[in-house]
């Protein structure tokens, strides 16, 4: 019995020990980004202290400031989550963006087109958003699984095509325009459609807390049931799956959809717990910050959302520290792109801070990314 205990403990602390060496590298990352970015704020004549400190302020330093910071950290979970899924797949979805775009118009149009009870209707359009994520998100997965045609390519052109379609669609004499309106954006959803407020006369909605249970839902899949072995097993070997009697074809498929499903969540979330309307604009560059959220958070969903709070915490103190340092805010987006590229080369990260060889997490990192443009 002590043997047996003694074990449990010893795999309790090898894991933890594990979970640590995976936050080495991002968090180094981290660090050496805002060194970087306190170093252009100087040369822009700004003082770097000055500067995060009021990036902080803006962030949690008043209950409003974290409000905000919870609320622009939510449609990254979703989206992070929704890269997340695709890198553990060996896919690389870049087509969040257009997914986002697509839940977003169908959650709406669900959201003013029908009458239906309060929670039915919010339920419904929540649905229908995740849905219309998934079916654009398939078609990208079904080139890839049928036709070999690299996901990068046929993301980023059903990005375009999403784009250019909705907002043709709220254009002047658009189909979904609201009538009489001046301005291009849809009609609002009705009242029934909107998710509620998790503390009234605030941003604060119970869209967070959505992205919570996804984040939960996306650990159960992909390590709790027999479709999440599948889609990690075919994200490291296809070929290896394949012979172990894996349909690869349809994993992948299904890995898309699920992606996608996410996104499109996200964009309903967004739309249904914010604004209630879609314009142009709306989530836009969200896509593509996920892509970072996901490599941050090592495409786990735990990481993903402290990925997110870190990307939502830097949105929201924006304006603070420009207000401080009098520097444009595209201080912030330099650092995030700054801890992207830090992140997705690990090696140059240990070469700064002369770290010994990667741990096997990073190994399975570095697998996940070498089947990109590999077999499927």
């Amino acid at each position: 019995m002590t043997t047996v205990a003694a074990t449990s403990r010893s795999a309790a602390q090898e894991t933890l020990i594990r979970s640590l060496r995976r936050l080495i590298v991002p968090g180094l990352s981290i660090v050496t980004s805002l060194a970087v970015g306190g170093g252009i704020i100087a040369l822009s004549g700004g003082d770097p202290i000055a500067g995060f400190a009021g990036l902080w302020q803006g962030a949690f330093g008043k209950e409003q400031s974290i409000i905000e910071t919870i609320v622009k950290t939510t449609p990254f979970i979703f989206a992070g989550l929704a890269v997340a899924i695709g890198f553990r797949g060996g896919l690389f979805n870049i087509g969040v963006e257009g997914q986002l775009f697509v839940g977003s118009i169908c959650a709406v149009v669900t959201g003013y087109a029908i009458k239906l009870p309060p929670l039915l209707h919010v339920t419904l359009a929540l649905l229908m958003g995740a849905l219309g994520g998934a079916l654009w998100a398939a078609i990208p997965g079904y080139l890839k699984a049928h036709t070999g045609a690299h996901e990068v390519i046929t993301t980023i052109m059903t990005n375009y095509i999403a784009l250019r379609v909705i907002n043709w669609t709220i254009s002047r004499n658009g189909p979904l325009r609201a009538p009489r309106n001046p301005l291009p954006e849809t009609r609002h959803v009705l009242e029934s459609a909107r998710l509620p407020l998790l503390i009234p006369d605030t941003r604060l909605h119970a869209g967070v807390l959505l992205a919570v249970g996804a984040a939960i839902l996306a650990y159960w899949v992909l390590w709790r049931t027999p479709l999440g072995f599948e889609i990690r097993t075919v994200g490291l070997n296809a070929s290896a799956a394949r012979y172990a009697g894996i349909r690869v074809k349809r994993t992948i498929v299904l890995t898309m959809c699920l992606s996608g499903a996410l996104a499109g969540l996200g964009g309903a979330v967004q739309v249904l717990g914010l604004k209630g309307y879609f314009t142009p604009g709306f989530n836009v560059g969200l896509g593509f910050d996920s892509i970072a959220v996901a490599m941050l958070g090592g495409n786990h969903p735990v990481g993903v959302i402290l990925g997110a709070l870190l990307f939502g915490a830097m949105d929201a103190g924006a304006a603070t520290m420009q207000l401080r340092t009098q520097v444009p805010l595209d201080i912030v987006v330099i650092i995030q792109g700054l801890i992207l590229m830090f992140v997705a080369a690990p090696l140059l990260t240990r070469q700064l801070f002369r770290l010994r060889a990667a741990p096997a997490a990073e190994e399975e990192m570095v697998s996940i990314s070498a089947t990109w443009g590999g077999e499927s």
